[in-house]
């Protein structure tokens, strides 16, 4: 028996989102959308918290950009540190999402 039915143009499977778009973003679209929306607040909120604004990232990068070209070497030992300490974090919280999908299956 098919999955399209007469008249019926998207098949049955792709209806909540498990087509292949759904499977790229992790779920339906507009849910990830929805959680995506959510979770940008709550992280602008953290950042705003700590003092930083978009212009300030900004600018943070052009500082970063600027400092690269302007002291060479030195420039990369400094954004090699940060990278570390980002690095910290972000390794560690990509892995545990990682080993989460892999046990859920």
């Amino acid at each position: 028996m098919s999955d399209v039915h007469q008249g019926d143009p998207v098949p049955r499977g792709n209806r909540s989102g498990n087509g292949l778009l759904g499977r790229f973003l992790g779920g339906p679209p507009l849910s990830v959308l929805l959680r995506l929306v959510l979770l940008s607040i709550l992280v602008g909120f953290i950042l705003s918290a700590v003092g930083l604004d978009p212009l300030d990232i900004l600018h943070s990068i052009e500082t970063l950009i600027l400092r690269i070209k302007d002291m060479g070497f030195d420039a990369v030992r400094w954004a090699w540190r940060y990278f570390l300490l980002g690095a910290a974090l972000v390794v560690p919280i990509w892995l545990i999402i990682r080993l989460s999908h892999v046990f859920r299956g």
